[in-house]
């Protein structure tokens, strides 16, 4: 429920956005911040304009992580709770594609960009579950009956292999088979874990208050996935009581093809 200058009440706690780009991982921090949370954004670049503005506008706090180093990831998961607290809900928001990999054939695709491709996706995604589990599992349950929530940003690939993107579709699969198995790992022990695959083009705000996405172009009726929305999605997840988690959720707008 949001008050009148915005800000939506019922939350508290720590959240942990490991992946800092203007859509997903931005809305999740706005929204996330709005909610009483306090909010941590994790990136290689923590100075990046759109990290800064977040810093400025909803006191997030930017660390430097590559979350594919489990050094990195562990400092990351040590620094965060000695300054805001232990995570309740950690959002893995990294599709981990790099360039080159996509749109090519499997008798052209580069195998060290397949691997770069796999490290940053699945395996950052295994870093950052497994010490996300560690901390949480430490905490007392809240309300709802659950000690904390880990998510997965997944992609359309986690549910179907398109031609030209193998590497793409082996991490995003994955990473869904990393969460299923955890969820049913952890589920038990008071750790609500969620694969969400976003199932279209996600079109985020630009400076004069349009959506677009980079290849999709500007968005017409609502045929892009809005960022804002995917957020509340994810603060509903982590509010969910235990007799109802959701393992997996499929977000696509409206005129999607499936």
């Amino acid at each position: 429920m949001a008050s009148s200058d915005g800000v939506v009440e019922g939350e508290s706690g720590v959240a942990l956005i490991v992946g800092g780009g203007p859509g997903v991982s931005s809305s999740c921090a706005r929204l996330f911040s709005r909610s009483g949370m306090r909010v941590a954004v994790a990136a290689r670049d923590p100075d990046k304009p759109v990290l800064k503005a977040l810093a400025e506008s909803h006191g997030v706090s930017r660390y430097a992580c590559d979350a594919a180093d489990p050094a990195a990831v562990g400092s990351l998961f040590t620094s965060v709770s000695a300054d805001l607290g232990t995570p309740e809900l950690v959002v893995h928001n990294i599709d981990g594609r790099v360039p080159g990999i996509l749109r090519r054939p499997i008798t052209e695709a580069e195998a060290n960009l397949a691997f770069d491709t796999l490290r940053n996706s699945a395996f950052s995604a295994f870093l950052v579950g497994q010490h996300a589990a560690r901390a949480m599992l430490e905490l007392e349950p809240k309300p709802n009956g659950g000690k904390g929530t880990i998510i997965f940003t997944n992609a359309s690939a986690a549910l179907k292999g398109y031609p030209l993107s193998g590497a793409f579709a082996m991490a995003c699969h994955a990473k869904a088979g990393l969460a299923q198995s955890m969820a049913r790992e952890l589920m038990p022990q008071g750790i609500h874990v969620a694969n969400v695959p976003i199932d279209g083009a996600i079109g985020w705000t630009r400076e004069d208050g349009t959506r677009a996405h980079r290849l999709a172009g500007a968005s017409v009726d609502d045929n892009l996935l809005d960022p804002d929305f995917i957020a509340e999605t994810y603060l509903q997840l982590h509010r969910q009581h235990r007799s109802t988690w959701a393992f997996e959720v499929v977000l696509r707008p409206w005129l999607e093809k499936w």
